[in-house]
């Protein structure tokens, strides 16, 4: 979990320590590698007025409340009662098996691919399946992070067509920046892998199979780009945290 705070100038050019509430809320990044919530976490900077200076907490500081979420044998963690289902539209007839042929990829994408899936079996998110098995499934890409990384997503635009809409609020950015417009600390958390933080119930697991060049694959947390998936994970979140939402 990765959490940013922004803190104001003083005339003198010094921090305020007394305005920070809880120093484990400042800025903190697991030393343990990608894809882990915790285990020892270290303070990287703060900024103000886009300078960096030296941060409140020493180095190997341990954020406990990341703990709760994850563990070294368990690096991403479990939202329980938030399990992931997937509702079909009863008025449109579902095809009873949706199989795509895997895309032809280029070398680097295939490497890619082969990146993502196994760090994604690492993490627990997918299983292998057998190639008998009579399995819906579908092709994944590769899409190119703006930090040079990349990203493997389903292609599940097909399934999506088929799925009830959860229509739960999403916030709007514009009204979140205006509420906080006049506040004197503003600290920002980005769950790592987030979506991944829920699982999948059994029954849905057969709509969220994908097929690569090395194999059929299923998905047991959320992915991305499926129908629903920014409701539930704003939802999982207001209930998680109502007085910080």
């Amino acid at each position: 979990m990765e959490s940013y705070s922004h803190l104001p100038q003083l005339s003198n050019g010094q921090l305020d320590s007394s305005k920070v509430q809880d120093a484990q809320l400042m800025k903190t990044k697991p030393n343990r590698g990608k894809g882990y919530t915790a285990g020892n976490s270290c303070i990287t900077e703060v900024v103000i007025h886009n300078r960096p200076t030296k941060p409140l907490l020493d180095p190997g500081a341990f954020c406990s409340c990341v703990g709760e979420l994850a563990s070294d044998k368990e690096p991403l963690g479990v939202i329980i009662g938030h399990e992931v289902d997937i509702i079909l539209n009863i008025e449109r007839p579902y095809p009873p098996l949706l199989r795509r042929p895997a895309y032809p990829v280029s070398p680097k994408s295939r490497e890619a691919l082969e990146t993502n899936i196994k760090e994604l079996l690492d993490l627990g998110v997918i299983r292998k399946v057998g190639h008998n098995e009579e399995v819906e499934r579908t092709t994944p890409v590769i899409v190119e992070l703006h930090n040079g990384k990349s990203r493997m997503v389903g292609e599940f635009r097909a399934l999506n067509t088929y799925t009830v809409p959860d229509r739960y609020p999403i916030p709007k950015i514009q009204i979140a920046l205006t509420q906080i417009s006049q506040e004197v600390l503003i600290s920002t958390m980005d769950a790592l892998k987030g979506f991944h933080q829920n699982v999948v119930t059994p029954r849905a697991r057969k709509y969220l199979r994908i097929f690569v060049h090395c194999g059929v694959y299923e998905y047991l947390r959320m992915p991305f780009v499926i129908k629903n998936a920014p409701s539930h994970f704003q939802r999982m979140m207001n209930e998680i945290f109502p007085e910080e939402l």
